[in-house]
């Protein structure tokens, strides 16, 4: 079974490109999300099996929406997205939880390869 995806970007780009890699691989994606507070949301209505959720977002950040949804689900599956430079970000997303990070411009092997890290 395709495991399914909730993508969170503010970039509209990002989220077409991010759904482009996973679908010609076979995952579902089951929602977008263009800030941490609609990830939460659409998280809590489609209880996917992992959530791409990019770091730096308006509304609700990516690290706050990942440490809401944990604390709701503590076995959520969280893979974040990054673009260079952010580091302290992303060892405080792993420090609270993220399964794995991806980095931007999104490298199709390494997309693959975080979310079959994360699913496991």
């Amino acid at each position: 079974m395709a495991k399914r995806i909730l993508i969170t970007d503010d970039a509209l780009f990002m989220r077409v490109t991010l759904k482009n890699i996973l679908v010609q691989n076979g995952y579902e994606v089951v929602g977008e999300a263009a800030n941490g507070a609609e990830s939460v949301e659409l998280y809590g209505q489609l209880r996917p099996d992992v959530v791409t959720m990019d770091i730096t977002m308006p509304e609700m950040d990516g690290l706050t929406a990942l440490k809401t949804i944990r604390a709701s689900d503590p076995d959520a599956r969280i893979v974040m997205c990054t673009a260079m430079g952010q580091k302290a970000m992303v060892v405080e997303a792993i420090q609270a939880g993220a399964k794995d990070f991806i980095v931007k411009p999104f490298q199709a092997d390494r997309v693959l390869e975080a979310l079959t890290k994360a699913a496991a």
